[in-house]
């Protein structure tokens, strides 16, 4: 797999006109994660550096092609002096794969503080990376995140909080010291943001084979963070009716701090092939 700073460095074409790279995959549609970040990267190319990204909302319109370029065309919504907005669309093949729109805001500015509390969890080195007992097709899904270390904690261990339908926690990093650039990890964070919720709604699903694909995507960027650190995913599934699942995560870093905010809604519809279904299933 190739480094997340090489997934992650867009090529400029034109005055607001980028290009991502394709790396070979076994998937047989781009990892969302990858279109996300690129998507982001692109983005934050055309707003001054004073601005930080604080949220993204983003459509999966068309299955990517892993092995084609998408080209990110960039809206200048608006330039405020609190505020900057960039509408992004991700094509291949002239068709649109990907819709996205990213707010930025200064980096100075002041106000109440408050946070959730990080839940219980166990320490990540106590779990296992699930390498050798994962299933063919998961391993495959690990293969494309080899350089990410994902650290599930088992259903039996974790914490239950009373009238949530599903619930699922999970440490994740990435494996190899990254540079301290703020948006390289940014970046890094919307790529790993879609690794694993959306199998938060299979965990109480276990015996039934669906076939999943993320739907739209929502994350709210809340303080500074390190991805080559551990990271700890709390992830709900309040909601899974008509083929879709509804999806929610809270990403806290080791020291209890909220440091982002995702919610997604993905297909897992049941009823079809096992070969079809198999190829994008979540690790679980």
């Amino acid at each position: 797999m190739a480094n997340i700073e090489d997934i992650l460095a867009v090529e400029r074409i034109d005055n607001d006109i980028y290009r991502g790279g394709s790396f070979p995959s076994h998937l047989r549609r781009t990892f969302g994660g990858q279109v996300a970040g690129q998507a982001l990267v692109s983005a934050t190319r055309t707003v001054d550096e004073k601005f930080a990204v604080h949220s993204l909302h983003g459509y999966f319109l068309r299955p990517g092609k892993p092995d084609m370029p998408a080209v990110f065309l960039v809206d200048r919504i608006r330039d405020g002096r609190s505020f900057v907005t960039r509408r992004v669309t991700g094509v291949q093949d002239g068709e649109a794969i990907f819709s996205m729109s990213a707010s930025f805001h200064i980096t100075d500015d002041h106000g109440i503080e408050h946070q959730d509390t990080m839940p219980p969890a166990p320490d990540p080195e106590t779990l296992s990376d699930r390498t050798d007992s994962a299933t063919p097709a998961q391993k495959m899904l690990l293969a494309e995140w080899e350089n990410f270390d994902i650290r599930i904690v088992d259903q039996e261990n974790t914490a239950k909080l009373p009238g949530l339908a599903a619930q699922q926690r999970v440490w994740f990093k990435y494996r190899k010291p990254l540079p301290d650039d703020h948006l390289l990890h940014v970046c890094t964070l919307a790529y790993m943001s879609d690794m694993t919720l959306l199998g938060s709604s299979s965990v109480i699903h276990r015996d039934v084979k669906t076939q999943n694909a993320s739907l739209d995507h929502a994350m709210w960027f809340l303080r500074p963070f390190r991805t080559d650190d551990w990271l700890l995913y709390d992830q709900t599934s309040p909601s899974a009716g008509g083929g879709r699942s509804l999806t929610q995560g809270r990403i806290f870093d080791r020291s209890g701090r909220m440091v982002a905010a995702v919610t997604q809604e993905g297909l897992t519809r049941s009823g079809v092939p096992e070969s079809a279904a198999s190829i994008m299933r979540p690790v679980e």
